[in-house]
C-alpha cells in the first residue's frame, strides 16, 4: 500500500512537471522584478506610440521603419472600439482600421507590439473610444461593476484577442505582441466609484488574464492592479513610481513627449533635453520599459477628435511629426539616449544601483555586476546651475538638470542636456496646384422647420437626438409678438439669452444669423446673450447646436449633457421676460449638405452649385464650397492652409501667437489621384475661399553644433547590420529628407561661434576654411558627416580655447 502510494505520487509529480513545462514552453514572455523576460532573456525596451487610424496604411511602413531606426524595440497602439464596431455586432477592420495588417507591418520590421485593448482609451478620442450606441444599452453604466457594461466590454475584448490569436500575433504564437493592456488610467474612477469600482477592476483583470494570450497584461495608472497584472506609470516623469508588488517590473507606458492641442489653447512643446532627462532618471531608478506617447501622433481624421475642442492635428510634438517627417533634434537625441542605455544593459539588468551623493544636487547611481561590468548615471538635479563632480577619482562636468551616462563607469557617452544632433527647420510652402472653379451651395435655413425630425414640448439633449450621426442639431420654435409691444415703436430691440451645455451655437432669427457663442474644453457650458430683431406677428427662432467632439474622460462621462438645455429667455418685452424653454420645439438632425453627402463625388451633381465671380462676393453663413485640383508633383507631405479662416487663436502660447490654433490640415497623398481631385469645404459663418491654398511641408534647412568635448561613443564598439563600427571623435552630421540634397552652406564656423539655428554668428575665433571644408564634404549630398578635428580645419584658430563647429545648410529638391 505504501509503495503504491509513493509510485502514484511520483506519477502525479511528473504530470504536474510536464504540464508546467508545457505552459512555460508556450508562454515566451514572463517577468521578474527587473524586466520583461522574452525567450528567457531580460530586456530593456524602448517603445513608441503610433496609432494606426491616425495615419494611413501607406504611411505605416515608413513610420515603423523610422521608429526602428530611432532605436525603438516596440510599437504601442490603442484599439479603437468605436471604429471597429460602429453598430452592435457589425465590425470594420478595413483600410485605416486594419489592426492585424498594422501589427503584421510592425512584425515585418522586427519590432515588438504593446497592444492596449482597453477598450476604454481616452486618447483625446471621440467618446474615449466607446461607440455611442453603448450609451443606449438599457441599464448601462460605464466602467463600473455593471453587468450590461461588463458584458459588452468582455465581448469586444474577446473579439480582439481572438482576432490576434487567429492571425498568430501573440509572442507565444511566434508573433510580435509581448504585452496587452486592459482598462486605462482607471485609478481616479476606481476611487470615485468606491467598492463597485474596485470590484469592476478586479473583474476586468481576471477576465483578461483568463483569455490565455501567453503574454503579461498591464493596467496603467492603477496602483491596485490585481496580480498577476502589472501596474504601470503614465506621466511627464515617472522616476517616483514603484510597482505594487516587489516581483513586478517597473514599466512606463506613457512618457509624454509633448501634449495635445485644443482650439483656443497653446501648441505645447517639450524640449528633448527634459524628455531625455526624465527617461534617464527613470532608467537609473530601475525602470526597464519606456513607451513614448506619442512617437508619431498623426491626425484625427473625420469626426474622431474628442474633448471637446481637440484639434484634428494630434502632432503632440512627437519625434515623428504629424506628416511623418522626423522632428530634429528630438528624434536624434533620443536615438543617442537609447544607444547609450543599451550599452549599459548587462549591468542594469543584473545589478541593483548603489546610490552615492555628489553634493547638494548630485547623485551617482552605480550598477556593478561581476568583474568589469559596471555602468553609472551621474545626475545634477539643480535646474539652474552646472556642477563639477568627482566620481571614481575623475572630474565630470554636469550641466543643470542633466544626467551623464557612463557604460563603463569611466567614459561619458551621453549627457541628456548636451544635444549634438542636427536641428531641422521646416516650412509650409505653396504648391503649384491651383484650387480651381470654386462653386457654392447655401443651406436653406428657411426649410429647417419643415424638415424636422420630431416636435416635443421642451428642450432635449443634443446627443440623445443625434446619436452622434452629425455634429449639428437644429432647435426651432416660434414666438408671437403683439403689434402693441413698446420696443417696436421705440427703436429698441429685445434680447435673447440661451444657456447651452456645450459646445457651440449659432442663433438665427427669422432665418437671419443673429449671433454665435461657444464654450471651451475646460468650460463647456456657455450662455448666448444678444439683441434680436423681432417683428410683429410670428417670429421663428432657430438654434443650431454644435458638438465639437464628445467627452472622453472622467467618471460617468457618458451621462454628460450636450446642447441647448435652457433656459431660453426673451428679455425686454412689455411683460418683462418670456421663458421659451417649455414651448413646443422642433428638432432636425444635421445639415442638408450632410444628408446629400456632398463630400462624395457621386453626390456633387445632386445640388445646384453657384458658379463664377459670385463666390467671392457672397458671404453667407452655412455655406458649402467646392473646387477641383491636381495633386502636386513630388513626395512632400501636403496640407490645406486654412489660416485666413481660422477664428480661434490661442489665449496663451509659446510660439505662433499670430496664427489660429490650427492653420494647416493634413492631406495624405494616398487620398489623392493624379488629377481632378475634389475639395469640399463647409463654413459656418463665411469666408474668402480664394485664399485657401494647398501647401507642402519640407525640411528647408538643417543645423548642427558640436563641441570638441562633446560626449561620444569613444572606444565603444556597437554592432550594426552585422558590422562593427567605431567612433573615435565627435562629429557633426547633416541629413536632408528623401528627395532633397544639401544645396548650400549658409553658415559654418569652427571656433567660438554664437547664436542658434537661423541666427549663428562668427565669434572672435574662427577657422577661415570652415565653409570650404563643409562645402567639399556636403554639397550635392543627401547626408554628410564632418569630424571635429583640427586636422580638418588646418591650423588651430585658438589653441587655448574650447572650440565648436556650428553649421547651417540649405536643403533643396533634387
Amino acid at each position: 500500500m505504501g509503495a503504491a502510494s509513493s509510485a502514484w505520487s511520483w506519477v502525479l509529480l511528473c504530470i504536474v512537471w510536464w504540464s508546467l513545462s508545457l505552459e512555460l514552453a508556450q508562454c515566451n514572455v514572463v517577468y521578474d522584478r527587473k524586466a520583461l523576460i522574452i525567450d528567457g532573456q531580460r530586456r530593456i525596451l524602448f517603445s513608441g506610440s503610433i496609432h494606426y487610424p491616425r495615419s494611413t496604411p501607406e504611411m505605416w511602413e515608413g513610420l515603423i521603419q523610422k521608429a526602428k531606426d530611432g532605436g525603438l524595440d516596440a510599437i504601442d497602439t490603442y484599439v479603437f472600439w468605436n471604429l471597429h464596431e460602429p453598430s452592435p455586432g457589425n465590425y470594420n477592420f478595413e483600410g485605416r482600421y486594419d489592426l492585424a495588417r498594422f501589427i503584421k507591418t510592425v512584425h515585418k520590421a522586427g519590432l515588438y507590439v504593446h497592444l492596449r485593448i482597453g477598450p476604454y482609451i481616452c486618447s483625446e478620442w471621440n467618446f474615449g473610444g466607446f461607440p455611442v450606441w453603448l450609451k443606449y444599452v438599457p441599464g448601462i453604466s460605464f466602467r463600473t461593476d455593471n453587468e450590461p457594461f461588463k458584458s459588452a466590454m468582455q465581448k469586444f475584448t474577446q473579439k480582439i484577442v481572438q482576432l490576434m490569436k487567429d492571425e498568430k500575433l501573440f509572442e507565444s504564437q511566434g508573433g510580435p505582441i509581448i504585452l496587452s493592456q486592459i482598462e486605462n488610467e482607471y485609478e481616479p474612477e476606481s476611487k470615485a466609484f468606491g467598492a463597485s469600482g474596485y470590484a469592476y477592476m478586479a473583474w476586468a483583470a481576471k477576465m483578461a488574464v483568463g483569455m490565455g494570450t501567453g503574454v503579461p497584461w498591464v493596467m496603467c495608472k492603477e496602483q491596485n492592479a490585481p496580480d498577476p497584472v502589472i501596474n504601470t506609470c503614465n506621466g511627464f516623469y515617472c522616476d517616483y513610481f514603484s510597482p505594487n508588488r516587489g516581483y513586478k517590473p517597473t514599466l512606463w507606458t506613457e512618457a509624454w513627449t509633448g501634449w495635445f492641442t485644443e482650439f483656443g489653447g497653446p501648441v505645447y512643446q517639450r524640449p528633448v533635453e527634459d524628455l531625455a532627462y526624465a527617461v534617464a532618471r527613470f532608467i537609473q531608478k530601475g525602470g526597464s520599459f519606456v513607451n513614448y506617447y506619442m512617437y508619431h501622433g498623426g491626425t484625427n481624421f473625420g469626426r474622431t477628435a474628442g474633448g471637446p475642442f481637440i484639434t484634428t492635428s494630434y502632432d503632440y510634438d512627437a519625434p515623428i511629426d504629424e506628416y511623418g517627417l522626423i522632428r530634429q533634434p528630438k528624434y536624434g537625441h533620443l536615438k543617442e539616449l537609447h544607444k547609450a542605455v543599451k550599452l549599459c544593459e548587462p549591468a542594469l539588468l543584473n545589478a541593483d544601483p548603489t546610490v552615492t551623493s555628489l553634493g547638494s544636487y548630485g547623485q551617482a547611481h552605480v550598477f556593478s555586476f561581476k568583474s568589469g561590468v559596471c555602468a553609472a548615471f551621474l545626475s545634477n538635479y539643480n535646474t539652474k546651475s552646472a556642477a563639477t563632480v568627482t566620481f571614481n577619482n575623475m572630474n565630470f562636468h554636469l550641466p543643470p538638470w542633466s544626467i551623464s551616462i557612463l557604460p563603463d563607469c569611466k567614459n561619458v557617452v551621453f549627457n541628456t542636456a548636451i544635444v549634438g544632433v542636427q536641428t531641422s527647420q521646416t516650412q509650409l510652402l505653396h504648391t503649384n496646384s491651383e484650387l480651381r472653379s470654386w462653386e457654392i451651395f447655401n443651406e436653406d435655413i428657411s426649410s429647417v422647420a419643415g424638415d424636422t425630425t420630431i416636435t416635443v414640448i421642451g428642450l432635449l439633449d443634443h446627443l440623445n437626438i443625434t446619436r452622434d450621426s452629425s455634429d449639428y442639431l437644429w432647435y426651432t420654435t416660434s414666438v408671437d409678438i403683439s403689434p402693441s409691444e413698446s420696443f417696436l415703436h421705440e427703436g429698441q430691440h429685445p434680447s435673447l439669452t440661451v444657456q447651452s451645455a456645450g459646445d457651440a451655437m449659432h442663433v438665427f432669427i427669422n432665418d437671419q444669423l443673429s449671433g454665435s457663442a461657444y464654450g471651451t474644453r475646460e468650460y463647456r457650458r456657455f450662455t448666448f446673450t444678444g439683441n434680436v430683431n423681432l417683428h410683429a406677428g410670428l417670429n421663428k427662432i432657430s438654434l443650431l447646436s454644435i458638438a465639437v467632439g464628445l467627452a472622453n474622460n472622467g467618471p460617468h462621462f457618458e451621462m454628460r449633457s450636450t446642447g441647448v438645455l435652457g433656459p431660453v429667455v426673451l428679455h425686454g418685452l412689455d411683460q418683462g421676460k418670456r421663458d421659451l424653454s417649455w414651448q413646443k420645439w422642433s428638432y432636425k438632425v444635421g445639415l442638408k449638405g450632410e444628408d446629400m453627402n456632398l463630400g462624395a463625388l457621386h453626390s456633387i451633381s445632386a445640388v445646384d452649385w453657384m458658379k463664377g465671380s459670385l463666390v467671392a462676393q457672397i458671404q453667407q453663413p452655412l455655406t458649402w464650397y467646392k473646387a477641383n485640383f491636381d495633386a502636386p508633383k513630388g513626395d512632400d507631405p501636403l496640407a490645406l492652409d486654412m489660416g485666413v479662416w481660422g477664428r480661434v487663436k490661442p489665449k496663451k502660447c509659446q510660439f505662433g501667437c499670430q496664427h489660429p490654433t490650427q492653420q494647416w490640415y493634413h492631406v495624405p497623398r494616398s487620398f489623392l489621384k493624379p488629377s481632378n481631385n475634389l475639395l469640399v469645404v463647409f463654413e459656418e459663418i463665411g469666408g474668402d475661399v480664394s485664399r485657401i491654398g494647398l501647401v507642402k511641408k519640407s525640411v528647408t534647412s538643417v543645423c548642427a553644433e558640436v563641441s570638441e568635448n562633446h560626449p561620444h561613443f569613444r572606444n565603444w564598439q556597437t554592432e550594426s547590420h552585422g558590422q562593427l563600427e567605431e567612433q573615435n571623435k565627435p562629429e557633426i552630421s547633416l541629413h536632408c529628407t528623401e528627395g532633397h540634397s544639401i544645396s548650400a552652406i549658409k553658415f559654418s564656423s569652427f571656433g567660438t561661434p554664437s547664436g542658434s539655428c537661423g541666427t549663428f554668428q562668427h565669434g572672435a575665433c574662427h577657422a577661415p576654411n570652415s565653409n570650404a571644408v563643409l562645402e567639399k564634404e556636403c554639397i550635392g549630398k543627401q547626408k554628410c558627416s564632418v569630424t571635429i578635428s583640427d586636422t580638418n580645419f588646418g591650423k588651430d584658430p585658438c589653441p587655448s580655447k574650447l572650440k565648436k563647429l556650428s553649421v547651417e545648410a540649405v536643403c533643396a529638391p533634387i
